[in-house]
């Protein structure tokens, strides 16, 4: 995890007309949003359905309209959070209070604090919420565990030992979730109905896995190491299928399932995009430049678009969202 202190600007990018794209994926800027305040900012929540961007801002969770792209709100009292988990289901918001060992809990139709949940570990960093099981996940870094919580009533359910730095998740929606353990060089396979770790998977010779993000379909994890490395995992039996080169320093990974496409935010300057063409194919489209220090990504699958909060231009400090927009590329036929 990243925490940037500085302000934040959220910037969008759109592509070329269908009929002048080219190759590659030709991302351009389409919005600047301005977001405002000061101090760190760090993961980005977006809910496609709802139309609204939630932004992980030092100590609050800052609201966008993905739509009109203006700021419609926020949520304080968030102190060090990082990742923000999303169960509409349940009218609720999770944040992961790193620095004090929490989880608050909000109201997604209000963006009312509600209560918090103190965590079993140290810092939690990313949160998630788990439909299949209606429960909350903490992965606490420094605490090497994850909290495991009751959605509703906020019991604590159990607390799972992974003797790891926990880092980004990716789950299938049916019970199964895999986080990257910094520090180990491994993908941990949890059973979310019975907190238990099945499955370990050696990422070696790659280092220091980040950005974790699976296509549930094609049961297909995509992982970003910072050995400058993206690999992509059989998620039943951790094979690496395939390697490719991203950019330095990333953190977070996106996907987007209508384009099959993945994204990783990488420090050095660029986002790295990888496409999926079928669950045994896959090639790089291009690293996009964006202002250095952009660590953190957020992907809404309605409109493809591509949002990056920005720390500064020309050396300035900046408080606003980038948008990126891309049109699909067309799907390679299959390697015969």
């Amino acid at each position: 995890m990243f925490i940037q202190r500085s302000s934040v600007v959220l910037v969008v990018l759109a592509a070329n007309s269908l009929a002048e794209a080219p190759a590659h994926a030709a991302y351009h800027i389409t919005a600047k949003i301005t977001v405002g305040g000061e101090g760190g900012w760090d993961y980005l929540e977006p809910d496609s359905i709802a139309r609204r961007l939630y932004v992980s801002h030092e100590d609050r969770v800052v609201v966008i309209d993905m739509d009109a792209l203006k700021v419609v709100g926020n949520v304080p009292d968030a102190p060090g959070m990082g990742g923000v988990a999303l169960a509409p289901d349940l009218d609720r918001g999770f944040t992961a209070n790193g620095d004090e060992d929490a989880v608050g809990v909000f109201e997604l139709s209000s963006l009312k604090p509600v209560t918090k949940w103190k965590s079993t570990g140290k810092r939690p960093n990313q949160i998630a919420y788990e439909p299949a099981t209606k429960r909350v996940f903490s992965f606490n870094s420094t605490g090497r565990n994850v909290t495991v919580f009751d959605a509703i009533s906020g019991a604590v359910l159990g607390t799972i030992e992974v003797d790891g730095r926990t880092e980004f998740y990716a789950m299938d929606g049916k019970g199964m979730i895999y986080d990257s353990l910094q520090d180990k060089a491994t993908v941990i396979a949890i059973d979310a109905r019975t907190l238990n770790v099945v499955a370990t998977y050696s990422l070696a010779p790659h280092a220091q896995p980040a950005g974790t993000v699976m296509d549930p379909v094609t049961r297909r994890i995509f992982v970003a190491c910072r050995s400058k490395s993206l690999l992509v995992l059989d998620a039943d039996n951790g094979t690496i299928l395939s390697t490719f080169p991203i950019g330095e320093r990333n953190d977070a990974a996106k996907f987007d399932p209508g384009l099959g496409r993945v994204y990783i935010a990488c420090s050095s300057g660029a986002i790295s995009v990888i496409q999926e063409d079928d669950p045994d194919h896959f090639r790089k489209l291009e690293d996009f430049p964006v202002q250095k220090r952009v660590h953190s990504l957020a992907v809404d699958i309605e409109t493809h678009r591509v949002y990056a909060p920005e720390q500064e231009e020309n050396g300035t400090p900046v408080a606003r969202m980038i948008v990126y927009e891309a049109l699909p590329t067309p799907k390679a036929a299959p390697a015969k």
